[in-house]
Protein backbone atom coordinates (compact mmCIF):
# COMPACT_ATOMS: atom_id res chain seq x y z
CA UNK A 1 0.00 0.00 0.00
CA UNK A 2 1.25 2.92 -0.98
CA UNK A 3 0.30 7.27 0.13
CA UNK A 4 -0.87 9.12 -2.55
CA UNK A 5 0.02 13.15 -2.28
CA UNK A 6 -2.77 15.30 -2.93
CA UNK A 7 -2.45 16.21 -6.61
CA UNK A 8 -1.99 12.39 -7.66
CA UNK A 9 -5.08 11.59 -5.52
CA UNK A 10 -7.24 14.87 -6.71
CA UNK A 11 -5.96 13.46 -10.27
CA UNK A 12 -7.24 9.73 -9.54
CA UNK A 13 -10.43 11.27 -7.82
CA UNK A 14 -11.31 13.18 -11.26
CA UNK A 15 -11.03 9.84 -13.06
CA UNK A 16 -14.90 8.15 -11.96
CA UNK A 17 -17.45 9.87 -11.96
CA UNK A 18 -19.20 8.14 -8.24
CA UNK A 19 -18.48 8.28 -4.77
CA UNK A 20 -19.40 8.40 -1.27
CA UNK A 21 -20.70 11.29 0.76
CA UNK A 22 -20.58 11.15 4.25
CA UNK A 23 -22.37 13.74 6.28
CA UNK A 24 -24.48 14.24 9.49
CA UNK A 25 -27.84 13.28 9.75
CA UNK A 26 -30.10 13.71 12.55
CA UNK A 27 -26.80 13.74 14.84
CA UNK A 28 -25.48 10.44 13.13
CA UNK A 29 -23.17 9.49 10.13
CA UNK A 30 -24.77 8.93 6.82
CA UNK A 31 -23.63 7.85 3.48
CA UNK A 32 -25.14 8.34 0.26
CA UNK A 33 -23.90 7.24 -3.09
CA UNK A 34 -23.78 10.34 -5.42
CA UNK A 35 -22.03 10.72 -9.00
CA UNK A 36 -19.41 13.88 -9.51
CA UNK A 37 -16.87 15.80 -11.04
CA UNK A 38 -13.48 17.57 -10.29
CA UNK A 39 -13.23 21.51 -10.57
CA UNK A 40 -9.84 22.21 -10.18
CA UNK A 41 -9.64 21.17 -6.32
CA UNK A 42 -13.16 20.88 -5.62
CA UNK A 43 -15.70 17.95 -5.77
CA UNK A 44 -18.96 19.18 -6.92
CA UNK A 45 -22.54 17.24 -6.54
CA UNK A 46 -25.94 17.91 -7.22
CA UNK A 47 -28.89 16.74 -4.97
CA UNK A 48 -32.47 16.77 -4.69
CA UNK A 49 -34.64 18.82 -2.38
CA UNK A 50 -35.98 16.75 0.34
CA UNK A 51 -34.12 14.17 1.08
CA UNK A 52 -31.13 13.66 3.71
CA UNK A 53 -28.62 15.94 1.18
CA UNK A 54 -30.67 18.51 1.02
CA UNK A 55 -29.56 19.15 4.95
CA UNK A 56 -25.99 20.07 3.37
CA UNK A 57 -27.44 23.59 1.34
CA UNK A 58 -26.38 25.65 4.35
CA UNK A 59 -26.96 29.55 4.35
CA UNK A 60 -24.22 31.00 2.08
CA UNK A 61 -22.83 33.41 5.12
CA UNK A 62 -22.12 29.87 6.97
CA UNK A 63 -18.61 28.54 5.94
CA UNK A 64 -20.29 25.25 5.08
CA UNK A 65 -21.38 21.66 6.92
CA UNK A 66 -17.87 19.64 7.13
CA UNK A 67 -18.68 16.31 4.95
CA UNK A 68 -16.13 13.47 3.95
CA UNK A 69 -15.87 12.15 0.23
CA UNK A 70 -15.01 9.22 -1.04
CA UNK A 71 -14.33 7.49 -3.99
CA UNK A 72 -12.28 4.76 -5.21
CA UNK A 73 -11.47 1.90 -7.99
CA UNK A 74 -10.49 -1.27 -6.69
CA UNK A 75 -10.24 -4.45 -8.71
CA UNK A 76 -12.18 -7.50 -7.08
CA UNK A 77 -9.49 -10.45 -8.45
CA UNK A 78 -6.37 -8.97 -8.21
CA UNK A 79 -6.98 -6.62 -5.34
CA UNK A 80 -5.34 -3.71 -6.57
CA UNK A 81 -6.39 -0.32 -7.30
CA UNK A 82 -6.56 3.04 -4.70
CA UNK A 83 -9.05 5.26 -2.47
CA UNK A 84 -9.38 8.60 -1.97
CA UNK A 85 -10.78 10.74 0.83
CA UNK A 86 -11.57 14.45 0.68
CA UNK A 87 -12.62 16.11 3.44
CA UNK A 88 -13.92 19.77 3.96
CA UNK A 89 -16.88 22.20 3.83
CA UNK A 90 -20.07 21.41 1.39
CA UNK A 91 -21.40 24.61 0.25
CA UNK A 92 -23.95 25.57 -1.72
CA UNK A 93 -23.08 26.87 -5.71
CA UNK A 94 -24.87 30.43 -6.07
CA UNK A 95 -22.72 31.73 -9.08
CA UNK A 96 -25.13 31.66 -12.21
CA UNK A 97 -22.69 30.77 -14.88
CA UNK A 98 -21.08 27.99 -12.46
CA UNK A 99 -25.12 26.63 -11.75
CA UNK A 100 -25.52 26.66 -15.46
CA UNK A 101 -22.22 24.86 -16.13
CA UNK A 102 -22.56 21.81 -13.89
CA UNK A 103 -26.10 21.84 -15.00
CA UNK A 104 -24.21 20.80 -18.17
CA UNK A 105 -21.76 18.54 -17.00
CA UNK A 106 -23.00 16.27 -13.97
CA UNK A 107 -26.26 14.71 -14.81
CA UNK A 108 -27.53 12.71 -11.49
CA UNK A 109 -28.00 9.09 -11.87
CA UNK A 110 -31.20 9.03 -10.19
CA UNK A 111 -34.44 10.90 -12.30
CA UNK A 112 -35.86 13.28 -10.40
CA UNK A 113 -37.93 16.53 -11.26
CA UNK A 114 -35.88 18.75 -10.17
CA UNK A 115 -32.25 19.83 -8.60
CA UNK A 116 -32.51 21.59 -6.00
CA UNK A 117 -28.90 22.24 -5.52
CA UNK A 118 -25.43 22.25 -6.24
CA UNK A 119 -23.06 21.60 -3.78
CA UNK A 120 -18.81 22.44 -3.81
CA UNK A 121 -16.63 20.70 -1.62
CA UNK A 122 -13.19 22.30 -0.96
CA UNK A 123 -11.14 20.03 0.35
CA UNK A 124 -8.83 20.93 3.42
CA UNK A 125 -7.57 17.46 3.50
CA UNK A 126 -7.06 14.80 0.89
CA UNK A 127 -5.93 11.29 1.47
CA UNK A 128 -5.47 8.56 -0.38
CA UNK A 129 -3.51 5.08 -0.80
CA UNK A 130 -3.17 3.27 -3.79
CA UNK A 131 -2.76 -0.75 -3.08
CA UNK A 132 -0.17 -2.05 -5.87
CA UNK A 133 1.29 -5.39 -6.85
CA UNK A 134 3.90 -7.02 -4.79
CA UNK A 135 7.38 -6.40 -6.04
CA UNK A 136 9.41 -9.53 -6.38
CA UNK A 137 11.71 -10.60 -3.67
CA UNK A 138 15.33 -9.86 -4.12
CA UNK A 139 18.12 -12.79 -3.85
CA UNK A 140 20.54 -12.55 -1.75
CA UNK A 141 23.37 -10.26 -3.36
CA UNK A 142 20.61 -7.87 -4.30
CA UNK A 143 19.16 -9.26 -7.43
CA UNK A 144 15.85 -9.96 -8.25
CA UNK A 145 15.30 -13.60 -9.51
CA UNK A 146 15.43 -13.55 -13.75
CA UNK A 147 12.24 -14.41 -15.18
CA UNK A 148 12.44 -17.38 -17.46
CA UNK A 149 10.36 -17.06 -21.06
CA UNK A 150 8.51 -19.55 -22.33
CA UNK A 151 8.37 -20.86 -25.73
Amino acid sequence: MRELDRAEALRLLATVSLGRIVFTHRALPAVRPVNHLVDGEDVVIRIHGGGALASLSAPADAPGVVVAYEADAMDPDTHLGWSVVVTGYAQPVLDAKDLDRYADLLHPWVERATTTATLRIHPDLVTGFRLEAAAAPATPGGCRPRRESRP
